[in-house]
């Protein structure tokens, strides 16, 4: 997902591994035709060190230096067991900034205003499967993000990745006028329903939709709510189905790719 006050420049949400098709199907993240290292995406925002939402970081070495905001057990885990740092600083140069729990700008790669403001929401949340745990704490690896206008002071809450609704999740839920929201999984065993000894919803961090999050949505008064983040196996996508009927009914769209919207 990319994020932008200004429709030119540019910062991603977690950079997944198909970072490459994505611009060359969104033309505004497409570097200028003058100078084809002059990228507008300025920076990444990670909301955990997950490997699908941050291999895409690796794609952007050969651009301008980048600013990477993470918390520090994020950066730290694909630090010490991906190397990303001395990857990235072998070839572009990356700055780590830790976001705070209150709002701040965002900063462009040259220090200016970018017209954004964001901060973190702490969720439960271990460090990724790849990471050795004895390195890291065991807490601190997951967030979620506000990211405010602040021309119009509309709050965009992205949470692709939630393991349970806490307190000030719900309260983000309730004053945020759009929702990006983790619809991973419909129920907890449905990875374990198509392969024997996977791992259950909840064992890999989700909360799954039918177990809270669907009510949750369905109760919060944002213009815009939508699920991100759909694992195949995920019911919701079929447009037929009865799953993506209730969650079409509680107001509440399915993510795809090339959506567009503003705050």
């Amino acid at each position: 997902m990319a994020l932008s006050a200004d429709g030119k420049r540019w910062f991603l949400l977690n950079v997944s591994p198909d970072l490459r098709a994505q611009i060359e199907a969104f033309p505004l993240l497409q570097p200028d035709a003058d100078s084809l290292r002059n990228s507008p995406i300025e920076g990444a925002v990670l909301t955990n060190a997950d490997l699908d939402h941050v291999l895409g970081l690796f794609l952007l070495r050969d651009g301008a230096p980048l600013r990477v905001h993470a918390p520090l057990e994020v950066r730290e885990a694909l630090s010490k067991s991906l190397g990303v740092s001395n990857v990235l600083n072998a070839f572009c140069g990356v700055t780590w900034h830790e976001p705070l729990t209150q709002f701040a700008s965002l900063l462009l790669r040259d220090g200016a205003h970018s017209g954004l403001s964001y901060r973190a929401i702490s969720l439960p949340g271990g460090p990724p499967r790849f990471a050795n745990p004895r390195s890291l704490g065991i807490n601190g690896h997951s967030v979620a993000y506000e990211i405010k206008d602040d021309r119009t002071g509309a709050v965009l809450l992205a949470a692709p990745h939630v393991a349970a609704i806490t307190t000030e999740l719900r309260q983000s839920l309730a004053r945020a006028k759009a929702i990006l929201f983790d619809g991973t999984f419909w129920r907890g065993s449905e990875l374990q329903s198509v392969r024997s000894g996977a791992r259950s919803a909840r064992e890999m961090g989700h909360l799954p939709i039918s177990e809270g999050t669907l009510d949750a949505l369905r109760e919060a008064p944002a213009r815009q709510k939508i699920y991100m983040h759909i694992n195949n196996t995920n019911p919701i996508l079929a447009a037929s189905s009865e799953e993506r009927a209730q969650v079409e009914k509680a107001g509440i769209a399915v993510g795809s790719d090339g959506m567009e919207f503003e705050v």
